[in-house]
């Protein structure tokens, strides 16, 4: 898989799109703008990978459509997907300030549009506004419970629990919905093999707790989900 060839530059995004993120809430319209001058948008295909793991590293990134992946991979080539990015979400920031390389591969997972906003100047504003950090504090908190509600996950749910939990985050407040991924993402979203999770949902079947056609779900008894990802 390649890298997405960038179709476009950020002349074209609002500064303002900046605005609705939570790390850039209190930046100067002025900050922004200056900020947008420098970005990228970059459409991607499913399938195109942004970055890779172990890559040096010199810009995060926004979510503006589609769903990204965070993906680890074993040395036998398993995948488990750590985080899915969605409208909205940033990621890719922890470079910026421990000068590591890339820690997962982050592919798209169908069609998403990211904007890519590079290191050097989130620098500069941090060096000349110090009190912004603040913001990258709530961030990488935020990082952390998250983290822990997943080791959570793997400690105290088994294989179904963990699969109820995933396609109800996928359905949201939807009771009809699509699978988004192929089997052995979701799979790699589980943290079990493909096998097993398909074991999950056709219990879920046959307890009468979804219809199953293809990859089209439709939830019949969302509360029984609900307890069984607890």
């Amino acid at each position: 898989m390649q890298h997405s060839e960038l179709l476009y530059r950020c002349g074209m995004v609002d500064p303002q799109m900046l605005r609705v993120l939570d790390l850039f809430a209190d930046f100067s319209d002025q900050t922004l703008i200056d900020l947008a001058a420098h970005c990228e948008v970059r459409e991607l295909k499913r399938g195109d990978v942004l970055f890779a793991e172990n890559e040096e590293p010199d810009h995060l990134f926004v979510t503006t459509r589609g769903r990204i992946a965070m993906v680890n991979r074993s040395i036998d080539g398993r995948e488990s997907v750590v985080a899915l990015m969605e409208d909205g979400d940033l990621f890719g920031e922890m470079p910026l300030f421990d000068h590591q390389n890339r820690s997962t591969d982050a592919r798209a997972l169908e069609p998403s549009a990211v904007i890519s906003i590079p290191y050097d100047p989130l620098r500069s504003v941090y060096e000349a506004q110090p009190q912004q950090l603040w913001r990258v504090v709530k961030l990488l908190a935020n990082r952390l419970r998250a983290m822990d509600g997943v080791l959570a996950d793997s400690v105290f749910l088994d294989v179904t629990g963990r699969t109820a939990k995933r396609l109800l985050e996928i359905a949201g407040d939807k009771d009809d919905f699509s699978l988004p991924v192929t089997q052995e993402e979701l799979a790699g979203m589980v943290g079990a093999s493909r096998e097993r999770v398909n074991k999950a949902i056709a219990s879920f079947v046959r307890l009468g707790w979804i219809e199953q056609r293809d990859r089209r779900y439709h939830i019949v008894k969302r509360n029984e989900l609900e307890i069984r990802s607890r």
